[in-house]
């Protein structure tokens, strides 16, 4: 195939970090040539939003929430905050210059809302605040013995810490003491990630919870900081309050992008999968991509990558292969993968006060259900009928494990039967069902991980060949840092810059990268 007249960019993934690069590419230089290569029929990616018989449902649940106000500033400029809300965000004022005022609301469906977060953990069929606030009442839930057993063994950590910090259990009992690291912390992460806390690297913990400690979120329950702006700048960011949500799920504010993409001349090709990437040992000089429907093969040639796919996906369609070492590190990442089962309900919650949480935290190591999404709490435009309720039953597993091969009746009556040891809902409850399964939604921080470096310097040898996103750098990536990482890779290619130290150090550090 002849080159393009123009420079071509193309992206491989068409989730917030693909579909970022792409718009930020093409808003700047018209000159540019962008193609966006999908596998799935839409995009979104892990933040794609999945409609059944007029239900959605949001993977994961996504808080629109940074510290970065070109981030913000970023969704206000495609989904703007509905006009109900403006009050209550008055000290908000956009830095984004470059793009158009966001304050006007020309479309009441197109609209972003204001949700107050409320999320709960679930454990001995009882609710305590997440993150845990240590509140009278949960104290008094948790019994008098455990309570003094948790204060004192937070006071001896604080004096006598886990030296060193090399794995993820050190890094949670030095912050929470053993007692509450063994009551709340151990089993859910073990649930999530299917190994022992020991295996997991302690980057894990410096990278999600950063700050967050006991002394702090007692501070936070005693004198909660009143903040009217929902940027919340002064708040850690595992206690943030409130946060942004698209009217229809996560997938309306990215399908929204891909429209403006398109109109900037940016080509989206869906079912589309990037099979054979080939290079000279400095550059990749084309791409082959795959239309998974009709199997047609074509070869595109490229003068710049960025890449979102799985790096261990990356490094099987190299052409020629990487040496055998690198191949090996990337072979063996792990990888854990999610299943949610979407339960349509005539009542939920048991016979308390309804539930208001947009999560609830499964502690029970009884069940095999890590969280459960109340979908009715995140948007009401998410559910069919408002009298209804629509959760997500959500599962952490490998792929190719028992709990992946279930087939869906197995697995809906897997979630069915644990609602009801929960005691939050009946059989006789459930009206509908469906089950979607995610593979490689979660990069894991162990195992071959430790060596990760090497596959990122050999990578980044290659001049035009960027990875940016959670799996496209092997980086448990909020959904506003891989936005941030796709726009400083499309930073480099305006600027004709290959240095991307700067790329790899977002979300390393105690505040976010936006400004540096």
């Amino acid at each position: 195939m002849p080159r393009h007249p123009k420079r071509t960019v193309l992206i491989i993934g068409a989730g917030p970090a693909g579909l970022t690069a792409a718009y930020e590419l093409l808003r700047q230089n018209s000159e540019l040539h962008v193609i966006l290569a999908e596998a799935d029929k839409q995009v979104g990616g892990l933040s794609k939003t999945v409609l059944y018989k007029g239900n959605r449902m949001d993977i994961g649940g996504h808080r629109f929430f940074s510290k970065s106000d070109k981030v913000m500033d970023w969704w206000l400029h495609f989904l703007p905050l509905e006009k109900e809300a403006g009050n209550a965000v008055l000290t908000y004022h956009g830095q984004h210059t470059a793009l158009p005022d966001a304050s006007q609301v020309p479309d009441p469906d197109n609209v972003m809302l204001l949700r107050r977060r409320q999320s709960r953990i679930y454990f001995l069929n009882r609710f305590f605040d997440y993150p845990l606030s240590l509140s009278w009442s949960a104290l008094r839930q948790l019994g008098l013995w455990r309570t003094v057993r948790i204060g004192l063994s937070y006071a001896y950590r604080s004096v006598f810490p886990k030296r060193p910090e090399e794995h993820l259990e050190a890094f949670f009992i030095n912050r929470f003491g053993d007692e509450l690291y063994h009551t709340f912390f151990k089993a859910y992460t073990e649930k999530v990630w299917g190994i022992p806390c020991r295996e997991i690297s302690a980057a894990w913990g410096a990278q999600r919870i950063k700050k967050l400690s006991v002394l702090r979120a007692l501070l936070h329950a005693i004198r909660p900081k009143k903040n009217d702006s929902y940027l919340q700048k002064d708040t850690d960011t595992s206690l943030v309050e409130q946060f942004l949500y698209p009217k229809y799920g996560p997938g309306h504010l990215w399908e929204t992008v891909a429209t403006a993409v398109t109109e900037l001349g940016g080509e989206l090709r869906l079912g589309t999968r990037a099979v054979d990437l080939r290079h000279n040992g400095k550059k990749v000089e084309a791409v082959v991509l795959k239309d998974i429907k009709t199997r047609r093969l074509e070869l595109v040639r490229v003068d710049f990558v960025l890449s979102t796919m799985p790096v261990k996906q990356l490094i099987e369609y190299l052409e020629p292969p990487a040496p055998n070492a690198i191949a090996a590190i990337a072979e063996a990442l792990p990888y854990r993968a999610f299943i949610t089962v979407g339960v349509l309900l005539t009542r939920f919650g048991g016979a308390g006060a309804p539930i208001a949480d947009n999560w609830l935290y499964i502690q029970d190591g009884g069940v095999q259900v890590g969280r459960i999404q109340v979908f009715n709490n995140w948007s009401p435009a998410l559910v069919k009928d408002p009298e209804t309720w629509w959760i997500g039953m959500e599962y952490f597993c490998d792929e190719g494990d028992a709990l992946w091969q279930l087939d869906d009746a197995a697995m809906t009556r897997l979630a069915v039967e644990e609602l009801e040891r929960l005691q939050l809902a009946h059989a006789g409850d459930v009206l509908d069902h469906t089950v979607v399964r995610v593979p490689k939604t979660y990069p894991v921080y162990s195992g071959a991980y430790s060596r990760f470096s090497e596959l990122r310097t050999w990578l980044d040898a290659f001049e035009n060949l960027f990875l940016i996103g959670r799996n496209g750098m092997h980086k448990y990536n909020n959904q506003d840092h891989s936005m941030l990482t796709a726009m400083q890779a499309a930073g480099h290619i305006l600027n004709g810059t290959t240095d991307k130290s700067d790329i790899w150090a977002i979300n390393t550090e105690e505040d976010y990268h936006e400004e540096k």
